[in-house]
């Protein structure tokens, strides 16, 4: 199974991707608001420098302005571990790391991020992660699951812009 070349159990963390490994960036997929009439345009590839880049344009025209990053896998048991760990260099933007527990779930658990135009390792925890559906809280608790069935990056800042995110690595720690 491929999923196994991408997730190492460590001592003291789960790397779920390591984007340095060949064909790392396979199970992901790209998801704009495309989806539902909009304009945005994301592109997500590997660079010669060993990392996955995510870069393009959100759009407000249609009513879009979204763009995100999803990959789905069988479920990964979080092993008592509460924070989530990127490695990444940004654009200075805000993003979205979002999570669901299940795949069949229609919500996602988000965590808004900055970057800072360095690399930088932000760390997520997991239950400070709260419930959205479609950019609305939801009247649910944060997350408070043993495990998850997929990982996404978003961005959606209410304006149109470019964006460019350059990810080394996810962990679960």
């Amino acid at each position: 199974m491929k999923l196994l070349l991408y997730i190492i159990l460590m001592a003291n963390s789960i790397i779920l991707v390591d984007f340095s490994e060949p064909n790392s960036i396979s199970n992901w997929r790209i998801v704009d608001d495309v989806v539902m009439g909009g304009r945005s345009d994301g592109k997500f590839f590997t660079s010669n420098d060993g990392t996955a880049v995510f870069e393009g344009k959100v759009s407000l025209e249609n009513n879009g302005g979204f763009s995100s990053i999803r990959h789905r896998f069988p479920k990964l048991d979080l092993q008592n571990r509460n924070k989530v760990k990127i490695r990444l260099k940004g654009d200075g933007k805000v993003y979205q790391f979002r999570i669901k527990s299940q795949t069949s779930v229609y919500y996602s658990y988000i965590n808004n991020f900055k970057t800072t135009g360095e690399w930088q390792d932000v760390e997520i925890i997991l239950a400070d992660m709260y419930p959205v559906f479609r950019g609305r809280k939801l009247n649910l608790p944060n997350f408070e699951n043993s495990s998850i069935e997929e990982v996404a990056i978003l961005i959606g800042n209410k304006k149109a812009e470019n964006f460019r995110l350059e990810i080394a690595s996810i962990e679960i720690i």
